[in-house]
């Protein structure tokens, strides 16, 4: 499938690996959770990049200490309307400070875009038959948000607070 990323298709580079199948040479993986605990020396010593995909029940703190070997986290969208990776999303970015790529996968509508971004996403698995600016138009619908954004935007509240403290 290919990654959606600021408004523009492009391919998916990684390769997932199974828990039981030997890592290829040189090229960027993406392991289970439980494949990177378990390996977490070996896998930290390759010299390609690493990723993980991160249940949607899993807590990202248990990512923090493996994070600085980590330039992917995936998360998992089993459903449209379980919001959970949102949630894993901002604590990967505002508590432990990740700053490489949270791809968003599984079940992700076009509505959803400006919400992911705002949460600190970069890129996004997308169908096939997916078009980019359905996508990029989606990203733009509501132009105020209510709750501050990962990138700094303050949000609605934000302006209020700093309306109220000014005047």
């Amino acid at each position: 499938m290919p990654l959606l990323e600021a408004g523009a298709l492009r391919p998916d580079p990684w390769i997932a690996v199974t828990d039981d199948q030997a890592l290829p040479e040189g090229a960027p993986v993406l392991v289970s959770l439980d494949r990177l605990i378990r390996e977490a020396p070996d896998l930290a010593g390759r010299n390609a990049p690493l990723g993980v995909v991160l249940p949607n029940d899993a807590d990202p703190a248990s990512l923090a200490p493996l994070l600085d070997s980590l330039s992917l986290v995936a998360l998992r969208f089993p459903k449209h309307r379980d919001g959970r990776a949102f949630t894993q999303a901002r604590a990967l970015r505002e508590r432990h400070g990740f700053a490489g790529e949270i791809r968003a996968t599984g079940h992700v509508l076009p509505d959803q875009y400006a919400f992911l971004l705002r949460c600190g996403v970069t890129t996004v698995e997308v169908p096939d038959s997916a078009d980019a600016a359905t996508w990029e138009r989606s990203a733009h619908v509501v132009p105020v948000a209510y709750q501050a954004a990962v990138a700094g935007d303050a949000g609605a509240l934000g302006l209020l607070r700093r309306h109220v403290a000014i005047g």
